[in-house]
């Protein structure tokens, strides 16, 4: 059985939601920079090759680094909010048992 989750309590789950969507505006910003920092390179080196070239280039980088950030942050708010202790550990009580 699992032990309550301190994001089940309202207040503690609001801190935790804001604590996410801050981090989230912030690693919006950083990826729009580093889009423009891959798009202002790519440019550099090869010139206007293809518009196509260009939003692929955007896309990729852009879904990439959103998505990382916002499965990163989702790790930190689950961690730091207490919510990875409340979860039974099966596995470890199966491992001692064997032995």
């Amino acid at each position: 059985m699992s032990s309550p989750s301190k994001l089940d309590d309202p207040l503690h789950a609001s801190i935790a939601w804001s604590r996410y969507w801050r981090l989230m505006r912030w690693m919006t910003v950083l990826t729009l920079l580093c889009v423009a920092i891959a798009l202002g390179y790519l440019y550099m080196a090869h010139g206007m090759v293809s518009i196509h070239l260009y939003i692929a280039t955007a896309a990729g980088v852009g879904v990439a680094l959103l998505l990382t950030s916002a499965l990163m942050g989702l790790v930190f708010i689950s961690s730091s909010s207490g919510h990875d202790e409340s979860v039974k550990n099966s596995f470890t009580e199966d491992t001692n048992h064997n032995e």
